[in-house]
């Protein structure tokens, strides 16, 4: 009787973990959702200028430390980045209502030079199944997920560039 219910617990334990890499398979584009600008108003993620050119998009929160140290090492790159591949990086706040105004705030004052938006309600963070900040995606040209790291240290953001590289030469992600 014990050996059949490990069976039957390993079984359902495999069944979710197969349905939970099928979903996170099949999503290739960011999901349509509300979000809000820094300045309050609402936003829909189809409006994002995701198409183009290769997109990193960032999930973080102000209390979050390696989510500020990401932030502030793609900021640097970003002008080397976007000469060699028009790069653009969308960085989506998962700070909530109480705190979003902090977020505006530290944007402001870093002198961010990317889009920042808000998801508050963390509308689009579980639509994405975000768990851990920073949570990075690189979107290919065509706006498809292509590739996602969550945590950050110091020099991951090389592989970001080489990554979006690629992108930008058209080559595939493996």
């Amino acid at each position: 009787m014990k050996i059949s219910r490990l069976i039957c617990a390993t079984s359902l334990c495999c069944l979710l973990v197969n349905f939970t890499l099928s979903a996170q398979q099949r999503m290739k584009n960011i999901p349509a959702v509300t979000i809000k600008t820094l300045d309050g108003n609402a936003f829909s993620t189809t409006d994002l200028p995701l198409t183009g050119h290769p997109t990193i998009v960032s999930f973080w929160a102000t209390w979050c430390k390696p989510c500020l140290r990401e932030l502030n090492a793609m900021h640097d790159q970003l002008p080397d980045w976007q000469e060699d591949t028009k790069v653009k990086i969308i960085a989506i706040s998962i700070d909530d209502a109480r705190s979003s105004a902090r977020a505006k705030t530290l944007v402001k004052g870093k002198r961010w030079e990317f889009d920042t938006y808000i998801d508050e309600n963390w509308n689009l963070k579980r639509a994405m199944n975000v768990i851990n900040i920073p949570h990075t995606f690189i979107l290919n040209k065509k706006g498809e997920i292509v590739w996602q790291h969550t945590s950050y240290k110091s020099g991951d953001e090389e592989k970001y560039y080489e990554i979006i590289k690629k992108i930008a030469e058209g080559k595939s992600i493996k």
